[in-house]
């Protein structure tokens, strides 16, 4: 009897359960969808304002749902001052350069502090790291002083190098991390083969972090896109200018000194198209190095 009563509470335990993980998993797509509006609903109305006519684009109250769609203010944008490719160009190679300076600093860099045995290496790898808790605005002033003195204001590879400076703290914590994940019988194996120590990196390693490196690029390039403080101190002729840059002067374009609220969106929404393209490309290497250089 009693063995009876056991089995017929096994199915209901059971049932029980299930029910519960059912109620669970609905209370979490309800949560992620409720985050997701949050975090997209900006992004809706920013692209809705940019196909907006100007009048109605500069109404008060602001109607979000436009009432006929216009592409003026895209127009606009694109003639305005220097061009709007001008301003894309400059954006997009200083982001590359980024890339490649953060890159061939921090791979050689991030490699020797996993693998040689230098005396004090932990000691150094921690005092590179104690640049993430000095605020990159602190050392605009003296970066500035520098850059002027050597004649790399208003270029677009002084604007890379100072990217590049804030990005390398970051990107070496996560390249060390990765490197030392990396079995080093791997290494062994090529060494005994007869291969150098720079070809074990470029071979061997690079390959086998490529998920931490796409990681890394990716920081890279969207820092460099959206930085706005470095490159209003630096660049002060109009050609040198980014698209950062170009969106607040458009803030106060019109004629009375007000926003032109429709030119300014439509710029906030093609600078949101390149980060949004990149992160969907990448994304399969973008979680999988995060993971990897975050867990040594």
């Amino acid at each position: 009897m009693s063995a009876t009563i056991e089995l017929s509470r096994v199915p209901a335990a059971a049932m029980r359960r299930r029910l519960h993980a059912g109620r669970a998993r609905y209370l979490l797509g309800a949560a992620c969808v409720a985050i997701s509006t949050v975090m997209l609903l900006p992004l809706v109305v920013s692209v809705l304002a940019s196909v907006k006519p100007t009048a109605e684009a500069a109404a008060s109250p602001p109607t979000y749902l436009p009432h006929s769609l216009s592409l003026d203010s895209y127009q606009r944008l694109w003639t305005y001052q220097q061009g709007l490719p001008t301003y894309l160009l400059n954006s997009l190679g200083t982001a590359l350069l980024a890339i490649v300076f953060t890159l061939v600093l921090t791979v050689p860099a991030a490699y020797a502090l996993a693998r040689f045995p230098i005396p004090g290496r932990e000691v150094i790898f921690v005092f590179l790291l104690l640049a993430l808790i000095v605020p990159y605005q602190a050392l605009l002033t003296p970066m500035f002083l520098t850059f002027a003195r050597v004649g790399l204001t208003n270029t677009l590879i002084g604007l890379a190098i100072l990217h590049t400076a804030i990005q390398l703290p970051f990107s070496l914590y996560i390249l060390r991390n990765s490197f030392s994940a990396i079995p080093q019988e791997l290494e062994e194996a090529a060494i005994t083969d007869g291969a150098s120590s720079w070809q074990v990196l470029v071979r061997i390693c690079v390959p086998s972090a490529t998920p931490a490196i796409v990681t890394v690029a990716l920081f890279a390039f969207i820092m460099s896109w959206n930085e706005f403080l470095g490159a209003l101190v630096l660049m002060s002729r109009g050609s040198s200018f980014t698209l950062p840059l170009v969106l607040a002067a458009a803030r106060t374009e019109t004629s009375l000194g007000g926003t032109d609220w429709g030119m300014l969106q439509a710029g906030i929404t093609i600078s949101i198209i390149p980060c949004v393209l990149i992160y969907l490309l990448l994304q399969r290497y973008y979680v999988s190095g995060l993971m990897t250089g975050a867990v040594k």
